[in-house]
């Protein structure tokens, strides 16, 4: 039997498949469409989606396949400088494109051994007590012990569970694609200068090879997003809000994008998980989404390992929903804010200058961009140490980073004292005595996703740490 089956090719469900396999688990990945899609919906990686790639010993290929961005302000489009000591060791963004990602995680998950079936579409699932039956809309089946719908937003797996999707439905719609425009290079980027002012969803972006990636507000809200829009509808639109079409010709692709907000009423049904888009969509302002899903799969990866390999303590995969979902939620309402402040009515741009001043405050900025770079982002563990519950930077060590020493995705203890022990805990839980001047605590015990469990320097105090992350000494 395999012990897990992804529903959705994407980065959520790559990513997830990478992290099994870290683990042992027998891994089959299912995606209905036959080849890698060629639009680029995100454009790249925030602070923590780097953090994790640095975790897991990915990150150079991907900074040879990216461009480094400084951080900065972009909430609702309001520019605003980094603040001084952001608590990372990567103070960028990575500029690359979702299909790059999406190709560098599947030569990953290929390679530490995950089984990819592309052009095999899940139609229908069934589980009880020791598994969950996949059925294919070739008429095959599938046995897994869970099951997990990484397959978007419009997720099969989410409508066979019969899983509630509240939230608010379509009110806008924005077409997006890559083309060639005739206008000079001045022409565009003065007109868009201008049209920006006013109607921050719009814009004309030059890529390196001299095509342009368009993003403009539709007409009207379609009834099948799925249709992608025409050529036609493009131009008309960019005559609408910019006066020319700007010679814009030969689409590569075409898609749309709408500011539906919804979020799944749960996340797990039994033996079947949901994680990534198929759990919940928001509007794209602040390009969260991809991140948001690598972030999920990164925090349920470990604890879907651990319940396949027997040593999961009571409840430890139920802590995926309880800690993801108000990540998630908190994402939706910081998109519905931005969307607001993103209206042309003279209230929305009152409350944006507003916001443009107080941004000029360092906290205020600090606050909205570690937001944004998921680096705020804090579960609750109970009452405790400032780090509790956050992950933990890559601080420098005596004999290296602490990040080089997490590639394995196992649970970490970073030993200052020299005293402790993860005696019993040993094939779980790796013991590092090192010191580091970044890290103002004696120990602290990391979990495999980076998040601090416990932090002091006592025995008693470490154990119970353990075996409420790690279950029962061995």
């Amino acid at each position: 039997m395999i012990d897990v089956i992804i529903a959705g090719a994407g980065p959520t469900g790559l990513l997830l498949a990478a992290e099994l396999r870290l683990h042992g688990a027998r891994v089959l990945v299912l995606e209905k469409e036959a080849e890698p899609p060629k639009f680029v919906r995100s454009l790249g990686l925030h602070v923590r989606s780097i953090e994790v790639m640095d975790q897991r010993g990915l990150l150079d290929r991907f900074l040879a396949n990216g461009r480094k961005t400084p951080v900065g302000g972009f909430f609702a489009g309001i520019t605003t400088p980094a603040p001084d000591r952001l608590d990372t060791a990567h103070p960028y963004v990575l500029a690359i494109p979702q299909t790059t990602t999406d190709r560098l995680l599947a030569e990953h998950a290929a390679e530490v051994g995950a089984e990819i079936r592309r052009g095999s579409e899940l139609t229908g699932l069934s589980q009880d007590e020791d598994g969950v039956t996949a059925e294919l809309a070739d008429g095959t089946r599938e046995r897994a012990r869970y099951l997990v719908g990484c397959d978007g937003g419009r997720s099969t797996v989410r409508k066979l569970l019969g899983v509630d999707f509240p939230g608010e439905p379509a009110k806008a719609e924005t077409m997006l694609g890559e083309m060639e425009a005739d206008a000079p290079v001045e022409t565009v980027n003065s007109v868009v200068a201008k049209v920006r002012e006013t109607h921050k969803g719009f814009g004309l972006g030059q890529l390196p090879d001299g095509a342009y990636r368009v993003v403009v507000p539709a007409a009207t809200v379609s009834e099948d997003r799925s249709v992608p829009p025409t050529l036609a509808e493009v131009k008309e639109q960019l005559r609408v809000y910019a006066g020319t079409d700007f010679g814009v010709h030969s689409p590569r692709w075409l898609s749309r994008f709408t500011d539906a907000t919804r979020l799944a009423e749960r996340y797990r049904s039994g033996r079947v998980l949901l994680a990534g888009d198929a759990a919940h969509v928001h509007p794209p302002m602040g390009g969260q989404g991809l991140n948001l899903g690598l972030q999920d799969s990164f925090n349920l990866g470990w604890k879907l390992a651990a319940e396949l390999a027997g040593w999961a303590p009571d409840g430890l995969l139920d802590t995926y929903q309880a800690e993801r979902r108000p990540v998630a939620a908190d994402v939706l309402d910081n998109t519905r804010a931005q969307a607001v402040l993103m209206s042309t009515e003279p209230g929305a741009r009152a409350v944006r200058r507003l916001l443009t001043k107080l941004t000029e405050f360092e906290e205020v900025n600090r606050y909205l961009i570690e937001m944004i770079i998921a680096i705020g982002v804090r579960y609750d563990f109970g009452e405790g140490h400032e780090l509790l519950g956050k992950r933990l930077r890559d601080v420098k060590l005596k004999r290296g980073r602490l990040y080089e020493l997490t590639r394995g995705g196992r649970g970490l203890l970073l030993d200052q004292t020299g005293r402790l022990s993860v005696a019993g805990w040993a094939d779980r839980v790796d013991h590092v005595v090192d010191v580091s001047e970044e890290l103002d605590a004696p120990a602290a015990l990391l979990r495999p996703d980076g998040h601090v469990a416990w932090v002091g320097d006592d025995q008693q105090g470490l154990e119970t740490g353990l075996a409420r992350w790690f279950g029962n000494s061995s």
